[in-house]
């Protein structure tokens, strides 16, 4: 090998070294990277509201601005909240003004965002029952249905008591509820409940005998098995929402939150139908236009349209079905340790959502369960639903004789403050309920 030979291969290999110097990247540029990376993926909230009002007693909240941590941008989350008053609007107002602060007050502020959305669930009932207890104070007798949605990234968690609704439009036209009612007239279980926890159940009667109108709550009256407020009926009408928290694909998918102004004029098919290939504004006009048309201004009609989408998509995402308009479950996929990644990249193409919590339970002890450690503690002992701090003597078991509940626990938390003994008590029979007001 010659000379010239030589000088080229020693050449060319510190040109391959010079090469490779230039593709390294530090390791601070690496991770500025990602974060930027995952706040891009983070999705874009669009959103509108529309609403006619026939009794004043609809009421909504939206605030996209909301911090898991205190000054902290990157703690943002966002709130959906839409409340059906009955009876007057005083229970509505107080919801709309103070139920998220309730609910924030049950999380410890020292958590994780994963740990924060593992608590949230909990602490939305613990922020519904203190609302009504809190509320109950003011001694008025109007009450409130609740449709409340928190959406933090692609997580989307909806709590609702009463009849108010919100469903998910997710590509492909799959349709899917986020709620569940609480009319007595279609819910066989909560009629089972309300009876067994001391209520009766049954139609309004009028001169003759005769029996009119929806399954009714007596005393009182009521249609609903699960409303805030309505002090003068018996306290068997809890406030523990129904509570399902899903996680989206990056497909992304468009919420429809409403009144029952909405659902009594128009199925869940038809409200998404009527307003597909709208952008979120002009899709809640279109919602309340339909129900108005179908139904006439009966009742106070509110719509929020809120759209999810992918950071790379400035277009509605809710697109009409391709074969047939008749409407479908969404398939959730729940969490599966052993699921392969190569279903899981399927099923997330398909726009199917994963499931990650669910509870329709009216018994307090089970949906506070056992872990306390994620709910707020400023003391040795708090109180789950109100947090009021507790000396050791004080605390009372969530789980302490309680016989609508197969749990025998008495010596775990969560604990209770004597005030909220009381009122989980009254939800489940164990004493008399509803208040008389004058």
């Amino acid at each position: 090998m010659n000379e010239i030979t030589r000088m080229k291969q020693r050449n060319g290999c510190v040109l391959g070294d010079e090469r490779k110097r230039q593709h390294l990247v530090p390791l601070a540029s690496l991770i500025s990277q990602e974060i930027r990376h995952e706040k891009f993926e983070k999705p874009c909230l669009r959103y509108g509201h529309a609403a006619q009002s026939k009794k004043g007693e609809d009421y909504f909240l939206i605030k996209m601005d909301c911090q898991r941590i205190p000054g902290n941008s990157s703690s943002t989350f966002s709130v959906f909240g839409i409340f059906d008053g009955h009876n007057g609007a005083a229970a509505a107002i107080y919801c709309r003004d103070n139920l998220l602060g309730h609910v924030m007050s049950a999380i410890h502020p020292g958590l994780s965002r994963e740990e924060w959305l593992q608590a949230l669930p909990r602490a939305l009932v613990a922020g519904f029952v203190k609302a009504d207890k809190e509320f109950q104070r003011k001694e008025e007798t109007s009450g409130t249905t609740v449709t409340f949605v928190v959406i933090d990234g692609w997580t989307v968690t909806a709590a609702s008591v009463g009849d108010s609704r919100c469903i998910l439009d997710s590509q492909g036209g799959l349709i899917s509820l986020l709620t569940v009612d609480h009319r007595l007239e279609e819910n066989a279980e909560e009629r089972e409940r309300v009876t067994a926890s001391g209520g009766e159940v049954g139609r309004l009667s009028i001169v003759g005998g005769a029996e009119v109108g929806p399954l009714r709550c007596w005393p009182g009256g009521l249609c609903l098995s699960r409303s805030i407020g309505d002090m003068d009926v018996g306290e068997f009408i809890v406030p523990i929402p129904y509570v399902k928290q899903i996680k989206l694909s990056n497909a992304g998918g468009r919420l429809i939150i409403a009144s029952d102004g909405v659902w009594d004029a128009l199925c869940s098919e038809k409200v998404a139908k009527a307003c597909r290939g709208l952008p979120a504004e002009l899709a809640a006009r279109q919602v309340v236009k339909e129900a108005l048309r179908s139904r006439g201004l009966k009742d106070d009609t509110t719509c929020i349209v809120v759209d999810i989408i992918p950071p790379d998509h400035s277009a509605p995402i809710s697109l009409p079905p391709k074969k047939h308009n008749k409407i479908r479950s969404l398939i959730f996929r729940k969490r599966s340790r052993d699921s392969m990644n190569k279903l899981a990249n399927k099923l997330s193409a398909l726009g199917i959502a994963e499931e990650l919590f669910e509870d329709g339970s009216a018994m307090l002890d089970e949906r506070l369960g056992t872990e306390s450690s994620m709910l707020a503690t400023s003391g040795l002992f708090n109180c789950a639903v109100c947090q009021a701090d507790l000396a050791p003597s004080e605390g009372i078991s969530v789980h302490a004789g309680s016989f609508f509940s197969t749990s025998a626990r008495p010596w775990e938390g969560p604990f209770l403050c004597a005030d909220c003994r009381q009122k989980k008590d009254a939800m489940e029979g164990k004493r008399p309920s509803g208040v008389k007001v004058a």
